[in-house]
């Protein structure tokens, strides 16, 4: 096996990928949701999430340009063949685009909605996770970050079924 061969760097990609998602949505945020207090999740998550979308938009990429058979590399016009279509290129750009939405739509959406609670919290002199009874504002922000946290994280969801789903294609290759 020549260092020129795609596969290596075809199966350390996808479990990159793959091991990147399944730790972030099931073993990190949860731990450091319970662990910490709110403002510092807060502020992890902060920091940790513009990472975790640049790898979760930019992994896709090596993999489907790595996608091979029998060591030779698929390259563009091999994954738009229709064989490849559906079964590699579909996939991966669909991780793709979902890791670029929630990095440059929702993310931003949620850190501005954020500054509100804050700015919010000030006004009311009470945090936007105490319990209730809130302000109609704090209300509000609440019910949209509630939502588009909502929308982030089925994104995320859909995202890891796409990658789970390339597994099995990928593991039907094997021999």
């Amino acid at each position: 096996m020549s260092v020129l061969d795609p596969r290596p760097y075809h199966i350390l990609s996808y479990g990159s990928l793959l091991g990147v998602q399944l730790y972030q949505t099931f073993v990190s945020g949860i731990v450091a949701f319970r662990a910490l207090p709110r403002p510092q999740f807060a502020a992890l998550q902060t920091a940790t999430f513009p990472i975790y979308f640049t790898i979760q938009s930019a992994l896709p990429v090596v993999v489907a340009l790595t996608a091979s058979r029998n060591g030779q590399s698929l390259g563009i016009s091999g994954l738009l063949a229709p064989e490849n279509r559906y079964s590699t290129l579909f996939p991966m750009v669909t991780v793709m685009v979902t890791g670029l939405l929630n990095q440059f739509v929702l993310r931003p959406l949620t850190i501005g909605i954020m500054r509100e609670r804050k700015h919010q919290e000030t006004r009311d002199g009470k945090k936007s996770y105490d319990a209730p009874p809130h302000s109609k504002e704090m209300q509000t922000l609440n019910k949209r970050f509630g939502r588009v946290h909502g929308v982030s994280s089925l994104i995320n969801m859909v995202c890891l079924g796409f990658t789970i789903g390339y597994g099995f294609v990928l593991g039907g290759r094997l021999s």
